[in-house]
């Protein structure tokens, strides 16, 4: 079991950047694979970033590729999203998951850890 704790989020101008952590704890954090999802008000939560269990392979959403970048640090134990330009739609609870498969990680019915969210607010 893995319990995840997400910090980084903030108020923040659109066109600004934001870096947001997700601590896990125990020591088996090396054999999930991370994603990180968001949720904006009366949306349903969607997949924003994923990173396999190596760091081997990554999967952006269309709306944040290029913008958002996902990584890990196995050492430490924690998954990180730097968020540059953003925009008043990136607006939303951002919540980091755990999965221990290593493939449909888009998918947020695969992740079986849930931190329990950072609020993200871009004002325009």
């Amino acid at each position: 079991q893995v319990q995840l704790v997400e910090s980084g989020g903030g108020l923040v101008q659109a066109g600004g950047s934001l870096r947001l952590s997700c601590a896990a704890s125990g020591r088996t954090f090396a054999s999930y694979a991370m994603g990180w999802f968001r949720q904006a008000p009366g949306k349903e939560r969607e997949f924003v970033a994923a990173i396999n269990r190596s760091g081997s392979r990554i999967y952006y959403a269309e709306s944040v590729r290029g913008r958002f970048t996902i990584s890990r640090d196995n050492a430490k134990n924690t998954v990180y999203l730097q968020m540059n330009s953003l925009k008043p739609e990136d607006t939303g609870v951002y919540y980091c998951a755990a999965s221990n498969k290593d493939y449909s990680l888009n998918n947020r019915n695969e992740y079986s850890y849930w931190g329990q969210g950072t609020q993200v607010t871009v004002s325009s």
